[in-house]
């Protein structure tokens, strides 16, 4: 199988694992790889995989004979040639996920190009110290010295390191993780080169041992409310029906006798006759 993919960098941001720990977080958009040529051992000497990835607004001729047997209509942006076992189960033209080829908990290496600083001097370029700031030195603060010797070897070294172009250089970050496998998106662990929109090579090297997977919020579904039973009315009854059911209610009650009133006053001729 494939061991990269070509991505292109979204944006960073930032995640916390199952232990707690927060971690940097590159979002890499994987999709769309198509297989653009086969290399096998029998013909080549070796197997890889050419793949594409994107497509270019103008393609020419060549370009687009180059991807003929793909059948594609526009000639991809970057092509990329990377390692892979049993290259002959691919076809050409055929599209590659990313989860195909990764999944959380490899290890792997990222390989992309780095943002360019301008014309830098050596201590934002090489951290140098610079000179000291008393004893009459007022312009060697950010000078870098003496760059060489004197009659041997009368010249300077090649390699040495003074001011110049900072940035824009092909760089590889090895040994990253990749946290999680998704829409198309791998979730790589710590921070990549490249502006965002920039093009980046993702090449699997292993499997971690030590993986703490994304921490993941338990969504727990709605409670239903309990089904209320439905009130049967009452089916309407007969005229000759409910005049029997009322008379039978007025036989059955029980004749309410009147209770006497002691506490009444009693009237003035009755008072007369007592006294």
């Amino acid at each position: 199988m494939v061991q990269g993919l070509i991505g292109r960098k979204i944006d960073q941001t930032q995640a916390f694992l199952e232990d707690g720990t927060r971690v940097p977080v590159t979002r890499v958009f994987v999709g769309q790889n198509t297989v653009t040529s086969v290399r096998n051992t029998e013909k080549n000497g070796y197997d890889a995989v050419q793949i594409g990835f994107g497509s270019k607004k103008k393609s020419n001729k060549a370009e687009l004979g180059h991807v003929k047997g793909a059948k594609l209509e526009k000639a991809p942006q970057f092509l990329k040639e990377v390692k892979s076992e049993g290259s002959d189960s691919l076809e050409v033209g055929a599209v590659i996920a990313p989860s195909d080829v990764f999944k959380a908990g490899d290890i792997i290496d990222v390989l992309g190009f780095s943002k360019g600083k301008g014309y830098a001097g050596v201590v934002k370029r090489h951290n140098f110290r610079g000179g000291p700031r008393t004893h009459g030195q007022s312009d060697r603060e950010r000078a870098p010295g003496s760059i060489g010797q004197t009659t041997t070897p009368g010249r300077v070294y090649k390699g040495k390191r003074m001011a110049g172009r900072m940035g824009s250089e092909n760089v590889t970050l090895k040994n990253l993780q990749v946290l999680e496998v998704k829409d198309g998106e791998v979730w790589v662990k710590g921070l990549i080169p490249g502006v965002r929109g920039s093009s980046v090579v993702i090449e699997k090297v292993g499997e971690g041992k030590k993986f703490v997977p994304l921490y993941a919020e338990k969504v727990e579904g709605p409670v239903q409310p309990e089904a209320e039973e439905p009130v049967q009315e009452a089916e309407p009854q007969a005229p000759e029906v409910q005049a029997e059911a009322q008379k039978e209610s007025a036989e059955v009650q029980p004749e309410v006798p009147q209770e006497v009133n002691a506490a009444e006053p009693e009237t003035k001729e009755e008072v007369k006759d007592a006294s």
